[in-house]
């Protein structure tokens, strides 16, 4: 997900994407953990589209 596709969601639009991708991260972690989880890079990406939407939630409510 790019950031500039981030900055044009609402907030509300954020935070159901924030507990999308949150939701997915659980997810992913408990297919890793029982060992059917095809691309592990998968996590850090989702953390890092997770870190993204933070980050933009935080500069509109300032």
């Amino acid at each position: 997900m790019k950031a500039n596709e981030i900055r044009n969601m609402s907030v509300t639009e954020l935070d159901a994407k924030l507990k999308e991708l949150k939701s997915e991260l659980f997810n992913l972690r408990f297919q890793h953990a029982i060992n059917q989880l095809e691309n592990p890079h998968k996590i850090a990406d989702v953390k890092k589209d997770i870190a993204r939407v933070m980050t933009v939630l935080r500069e509109k409510n300032a």
